[in-house]
């Protein structure tokens, strides 16, 4: 029998109707456990990106999944991230060598990233070239931070119920939700955030998001030439979360 829960979601989603934080967290908690269909899970994505994704709604899935994942104690509350939700054009991995150089310059750098989707290289796939184990315990990857000033948390590591969608994420092939939510579900709890959109008109959607997640200060950044960084080619439109509000420079 199909998930009830699910099926509602997907009618009203897919009738335009907007979900409230808690529908949405609901539903990804149904999901993340194992209890829809792949076709569910899908439509239900589509649904989502066909109506538009709405701040509630991400705020919603987000707080599942943090609810959800391998949390690491790092002891820090000035934990700093950097990440891109992809999707723009293929360059090399802009936001991990600016997370190495941050932690270089004294900033405690917890970062949150996966293997390459849409870039040349992914996070993991650049550090593991570079000798990095990408798949520590929690324990490891908090006292790498205390000693190093840097720690990665691979995402699959940490977001295990992920693996029931995965297989349809990788069949659907387009963008969905999940683009936006790895770079608003830092394990660690990383309160700071430079975050970088491809595409402009979820730019401040997640930005908000970050506000009403509880983010202290963050800089939501989308080059006019379509890359999710601080464009070195043209003109980046910022965004700054500060404090539950956000500003536009």
């Amino acid at each position: 029998m199909p998930n009830e829960i699910i099926t509602r979601a997907i009618d009203a989603a897919s009738s335009g109707e907007h979900l409230t934080a808690d529908h949405a967290a609901t539903v990804l908690a149904e999901i993340m456990a194992g209890r829809a269909s792949d076709v569910q899970t899908a439509a239900f994505l589509i649904a989502l990106r066909a109506k538009g994704e709405t701040v509630p709604e991400l705020i919603g899935l987000a707080r599942t999944m943090r609810e959800l994942a391998t949390p690491v104690q790092a002891g820090r509350t000035d934990l700093v991230d950097t990440a891109g939700t992809g999707g723009g054009p293929s360059t090399f991995n802009v936001s991990t060598t600016a997370a190495l150089i941050a932690a270089g310059a004294g900033c405690a750098v917890a970062k949150h990233g996966n293997r390459s989707s849409t870039s040349r290289s992914g996070s993991a796939d650049m550090l593991e070239a570079l000798g990095v184990s990408i798949d520590l315990p929690p324990e490891a990857v908090a006292a790498s931070i205390r000693d190093t000033g840097f720690g990665f948390m691979f995402a699959p590591a940490h977001h295990a119920a992920m693996k029931h969608v995965m297989p349809t994420r990788r069949e659907l092939g387009v963008r969905t939700i999940f683009n936006f939510l790895g770079p608003l579900t830092n394990p660690a709890g990383a309160t700071r955030q430079l975050l970088g959109v491809s595409d402009r008109r979820y730019q401040e959607t997640i930005a908000e998001a970050l506000a009403g997640l509880g983010t202290e200060h963050a800089l939501v950044v989308s080059g006019e030439d379509g890359v999710d960084e601080l464009s070195l080619a043209g003109p980046t439109r910022v965004i700054e979360v500060r404090r539950g509000a956000t500003e536009e420079w």
